[in-house]
């Protein structure tokens, strides 16, 4: 795959774990239920679990030189400090993490993804939207949400294929964990080759539900 002057992506889907939500796990986790019942969180834990599974077998096929593969993540800010967020992320029991370990464990090299200020601007919206305790509360927040998040997200899109675009050199391949709601796959630069883990997710209904990012 890393022929001399090309650049490749590989696009890995992401759907986050509760280990993944941070304080936000539980308010979630109670909607969920609240909406589907606990028989159907239990299997989405499982069914996200085996997916991650899966992932990583898949990559780990992919026998790559992995000196030559630049890792970038869903979430995971510019800032000096990015191989001690996903060590740090891995032993809380991120899925997700843990494979982007075991890859810099096999040379690969992290890249900082994201803008921070962008964010910590959604992240304050959905930390809103899990203090609201009343409907009234509820509402407003979801609202102050719904009315930033595709401006935030296309924002975030553009920031992160800028960076893969700085960052990525001739010969090398990308790995890109990023959640469904984003397209960084459009519009990326014309000598980036983008190719899928998987073309599609099984349970994606469900998994656009709790998908955050």
């Amino acid at each position: 795959m890393n022929i001399k002057n090309s650049r490749n992506l590989i696009y890995v889907p992401v759907i986050h774990t509760q280990a993944d939500m941070g304080s936000m796990s539980v308010s979630l986790k109670q909607e969920y239920v609240k909406k589907f019942g606990k028989g159907k969180w239990q299997q989405h834990v499982r069914e996200i679990d085996q997916m991650w599974e899966g992932l990583r077998d898949k990559i780990k096929r992919l026998n790559l030189d992995w000196s030559r593969v630049r890792v970038y993540q869903d979430g995971l800010p510019v800032c000096g400090k990015e191989k001690e967020i996903i060590k740090d992320l891995a032993a809380q029991g991120s899925k997700n993490h843990e494979i982007v370990a075991w890859l810099l464990e096999s040379g690969a090299k992290i890249e900082g993804t994201e803008d921070a200020p962008l964010l910590l601007r959604e992240y304050s919206y959905i930390k809103k939207l899990g203090e609201a305790h009343t409907k009234e509360a509820q509402e407003k927040a979801t609202q102050e949400y719904e009315d930033a998040a595709a401006k935030l997200l296309k924002n975030r899109d553009t920031f992160i294929k800028n960076r893969i675009d700085k960052t990525l050199n001739k010969g090398e391949t990308g790995i890109l964990f990023m959640g469904l709601l984003h397209k960084v796959d459009e519009g990326l630069a014309d000598d980036i080759n983008v190719s899928y883990l998987i073309y599609r997710l099984p349970f994606k209904r469900r998994a656009e539900i709790t998908q955050i990012s």
